[in-house]
């Protein structure tokens, strides 16, 4: 079995609500030259929807070509947060009620994580409890940082408490960093931008003391961790050096990193045998990022397939350990 944790779909719905609500930040749904829907924020393009991103019919087409049995469907930009707080949550309701009909009409190929109002903790905790309570979602996605704030900032608590309680993973998806004029030019906030923020979020969760605070957390970091397993002896090395790495955490830095859980979304080689010796077969899932234009759901696949490594691991990474995670046999 092979299960993609990490892809995007944009519901019909939440697209509709955005053509309402996307003047409070300066968003607009309007169609380029092709005839496509875009998302366009202050006059800059932010995303291009394909037919994948909202049809049911060609995303199960794809994933039967590439061989992925299931998908767990997630939102990607723009998060809810990014709206005043009541339409946030409206429209974290949109996604998640879309998505979950779309889970119940086909059961056998697709799961959610949920979409929500990080902002407001009590909207937070209302929707999680829905979410997985009556519709039976297996996760939650969250940005590498809420509106500039950190993951490790304490109005976080409540949910990775409750996360604890359901013994569910949180994804962990990247945000444009709070410094993105620094990567204005030549398409750098998705090519390094992304990757630079999924690193702050990691350590942050690190030296702030997440980890140790809710020990049971499940976090899964998109695009293999940024630059994390290349970076994991620095950061132990800084945690050794300096006196405020080690304030709130109670072991060396390197063995908190290799208890996240890491999607795959990279299909390099050298890449993805860095992150599988640090962290092991048992510490990585299967991920896409479909169909974002620099997503490939049939590499997501075969850069696993070509690795040198037993069958047996490949199996644990195509759908084992997420499995696992949400507590499912099969």
């Amino acid at each position: 079995m092979k299960i993609d944790i990490h892809n995007h779909f944009y519901p019909t719905r939440f697209l509709k609500q955005l053509e309402k609500d996307g003047s409070t930040i300066g968003l607009s749904v309007e169609t380029d030259e092709w005839g496509r829907q875009i998302l366009v924020q202050h006059g800059n393009r932010v995303v291009t929807i394909t037919s994948p991103m909202n049809d049911i019919n060609q995303r199960l087409e794809d994933m039967d070509q590439a061989g992925f049995d299931m998908q767990i469907l997630t939102l990607s930009a723009p998060s809810v947060d990014i709206f005043p707080v009541e339409i946030g949550e409206h429209l974290a309701r949109v996604v998640n009620d879309e998505i979950g009909e779309i889970c119940q009409n086909h059961p056998d190929r697709f799961m959610a994580f949920a979409t929500l109002p990080f902002i407001d903790p009590d909207r937070t905790f209302k929707e999680l409890e829905r979410c997985v309570e009556e519709m039976k979602f297996k996760g939650a996605c969250i940005g590498t940082n809420i509106n500039g704030m950190g993951l490790d900032d304490r109005l976080l608590y409540p949910f990775y408490e409750k996360m604890s309680e359901y013994d569910l993973p949180i994804h962990i998806h990247p945000r444009a960093p709070v410094d993105r004029q620094t990567y204005k030019d030549y398409r750098l906030l998705p090519m390094i931008g992304f990757e630079m923020d999924i690193c702050v979020a990691v350590v942050r969760l690190v030296m702030g003391g997440v980890m140790d605070r809710f020990p049971n957390l499940k976090f899964i970091v998109s695009h293999l961790g940024g630059a994390i397993p290349y970076l994991a002896e620095r950061v132990q090395n800084c945690y050794e050096a300096y006196p405020e790495c080690q304030e709130n955490i109670s072991g060396p830095a390197r063995d908190y990193l290799k208890r996240f859980y890491y999607d795959t979304v990279s299909f390099f080689e050298p890449a993805l045998m860095c992150a599988y010796a640090f962290v092991g077969a048992g510490r990585l899932v299967l991920g896409s990022d479909y169909p974002h234009v620099i997503g490939d759901i049939k590499e997501a696949v075969t850069s696993i397939a070509q690795l040198d490594i037993p069958q047996s691991d490949k199996e644990r990474i195509y759908s084992g350990n997420i499995l696992s995670l949400i507590n499912r046999d099969s």
